[in-house]
């Protein structure tokens, strides 16, 4: 083991990309992400997630802008620390770490329900199941197994589950536009606000928006990648524009399929997949069931993804000083920061160990493990929300302040991304009254972080120099670990 990340700069664009793909997990957001927004926009999904994909395009602009000079580990730790400072930049770091180890407790528990839900298909009558923190330990296991060995293992495994995702979803689109025998008005009617409230337009729109969540999780691959200026950059564009289609596109031919009236909205809400459901009823069985062990394997791919980018954030942050000097090792032979990625599938089997045992957190599904899925991917949702708000606010310093090529007209794009970060905050947040709600407990992650740095001058010093000396390398040359500092 060594302290320096010494990473092959190996990785292609599309490796990149799969890596932000399986965080966003195309096959398992559209699965179960639209039945929360039925009561609140009714047929009117796929006009809620243009707006959604808006939102999130403005908050991509952000991190494009700024990874085409700047590329580093700690994705908005380095950024912001960079744009706006080193208490910040370890203020956005601590918040998206956290994003990304919530996400990691969260997809550990969709997988178990996912896995589930294909086992009560493929076997009927038997009423088989297996107890969901079994099959989390085992998806630890291989996550642990296949994020050990080189970035192009897996992206390859990525971009295989979510490829085969994205192509049995085409398929299905294909088959419910042909035989679902909607008229013209019908269709247009998909893309209409009538009769929906401006409250519930937002609310549905933030719920939307998070259907994006990590889409920026290629921005860690920054030391890892050819050309990042080049390539960190169009594998964020090409993440959003290529799951933008895809939702929007799927939340149109899905509510097509269940139909647009009272009783097919309801039908929607009530299904546990909706892929599955709408598989089952337009194909047949044995398309179902590919379906549901696409979503299965998807739910698999976000958490490998979500390990690998929390795992380098928290390598990131060792490295600068943050906790034990081992967290910022990385292993001779493949350069991944295994003793870091230890910790954070660990601490996220733990985690849902105990939602098993206690069952809680309650969100009322009446399934604990998409309970657990919802809370902790709630969290960290909230999180990230925060992160993107801290990118935007370092963008518009950076174009102020320190470029001198960036036409000032393009300060309006954060600043909306600004408003809809806010915005985005207060929905999730108002009315909160449990005191463990998951928004709050998001809220006291980020919290914490920020007292952490500000009761530590001396990880203060160690960020900025370090964020000085690794951003004064020319792109081409490998970070270097600063071995030496003092760690809190």
């Amino acid at each position: 083991m060594n302290h320096a990340p010494n990473k092959k700069r190996s990785l292609k664009l599309w490796e990149a990309l799969a890596l932000s793909l399986g965080m966003v997990g195309p096959t398992l957001a559209m699965s179960g992400n639209a039945q929360g927004l039925i009561d609140s926009v009714g047929k009117a999904l796929p006009i809620v997630f243009v707006l959604g994909l808006i939102g999130v395009a403005l908050i991509a602009y952000g991190f494009i802008r700024l990874t085409r000079f700047y590329n580093h580990a700690g994705s908005a730790y380095g950024l912001v620390g960079k744009t706006i400072g080193p208490r910040a930049g370890f203020f956005s770091g601590f918040a998206i770490m956290g994003t990304y180890l919530f996400f990691s407790i969260a997809t550990l528990a969709a997988l178990g329900a996912f896995t589930n839900a294909f086992l009560a298909a493929l076997f009927p009558t038997s009423g088989f199941q297996i107890p969901w923190i079994v099959t989390a330990a085992v998806g630890v296991i291989f996550s642990w197994i296949l994020n050990s060995r080189d970035g192009q293992t897996v992206a390859r495994v990525l971009m295989v589950i979510e490829g085969v995702g994205i192509v049995l979803m085409l398929i299905l689109a294909a088959v419910i536009v042909v035989h679902q025998p909607a008229t013209g008005t019908e269709h247009a009617s998909l893309f209409s606000l009538n009769g929906v409230s401006f409250q519930a337009v937002m609310a549905g729109v933030v719920a939307a928006f998070l259907s994006w969540a990590g889409f920026e999780a290629c921005a860690t691959l920054g030391e890892e990648t050819e050309n990042p200026k080049r390539n960190i950059p169009l594998a964020l564009l090409g993440s959003i524009l290529l799951t933008g289609v895809l939702f929007v596109g799927m939340m149109y031919v899905q509510t097509l399929g269940f139909g647009t009236s009272e009783s097919g909205l309801t039908a929607f809400k009530n299904s546990a997949n909706s892929l599955g459901t709408l598989s089952q009823t337009y194909v047949g069985t044995a398309f179902s069931l590919a379906m549901l062990f696409t979503a299965m394997m998807s739910a698999f791919a976000a958490n490998l993804s979500a390990a690998a980018t929390s795992s380098r954030l928290l390598f990131a942050l060792a490295r600068d000083g943050f906790g034990p000097a081992c967290f910022a090792q990385v292993s001779e032979k493949n350069h991944q920061p295994r003793n870091a990625l230890t910790l954070v599938l660990v601490l996220s089997l733990l985690i849902d160990v105990v939602a098993w045992l206690s069952g809680k957190p309650a969100m009322g599904t009446g399934n604990s493990a998409i309970d657990a899925y919802f809370y902790f991917a709630i969290i960290g949702s909230v999180c990230l929300m925060i992160t993107y708000l801290m990118i935007e606010v370092g963008v518009i310093n950076f174009i102020t302040r320190m470029s001198q090529n960036i036409p000032k007209w393009e300060l309006i794009l954060p600043l909306l991304g600004i408003v809809i970060m806010v915005v985005s905050l207060y929905y999730n947040v108002v009315g909160q009254e449990e005191l463990f709600s998951p928004a709050l407990v998001a809220f006291y992650w980020c919290i914490a972080g920020m007292i952490i740095i500000i009761s530590a001058p001396k990880l203060v010093r160690n960020i900025g120099l370090s964020l000085a000396s690794e951003f004064v390398t020319p792109a081409e040359t490998v970070t270097t670990a600063t071995t030496q500092k003092e760690w809190v």
